[in-house]
């Protein structure tokens, strides 16, 4: 039952823009107790205009998949591999982090920490996965 409520509302076309504001909320506070409350309401303006974009343009098929109303299996599938790019890029950026911290004589901190976090968390889903699947 909760399995079901929580793909109806992630499936809702209204998730994926008030999530969009309220990290754009969170955002905003971060920056002000940082004391860089411009750069916080221009974050804030930013992820409303993308909550606007994706409310309002609701005919586009990757729109809708996007926003979660219009999934199916085959935009589930993109997701999956859109998500595994994602992953890989940020992997490769993370590296390219590192690389260029140790090579100016530094720690290497915190891509290190990052890519072990990351490289745990693939060794534990690949059995988690493969005991499931």
């Amino acid at each position: 039952m909760i399995k079901g409520r929580s793909q109806q509302i992630t499936r809702s076309k209204w998730f994926v823009p008030l999530f969009s504001v309220a990290m754009g909320l969170v955002i905003l506070a971060a920056s002000w107790i940082g004391g860089h409350p411009r750069a916080g309401a221009f974050s804030l303006a930013l992820m409303t205009g993308f909550a606007l974009l994706v409310l309002l343009a609701g005919r586009s098929e990757t729109i809708r998949g996007l926003r979660g109303d219009g999934r199916d299996e085959r935009f589930a599938q993109i997701d999956l591999r859109a998500t595994a790019v994602a992953g890989q890029v940020l992997i490769l950026t993370l590296i390219a982090g590192w690389l260029t911290q140790i090579a100016g004589g530094h720690t290497g901190r915190p891509y290190d920490w990052l890519l072990a976090i990351g490289g745990v968390g693939y060794l534990l889903a690949v059995p988690l996965f493969r005991w499931r699947g």
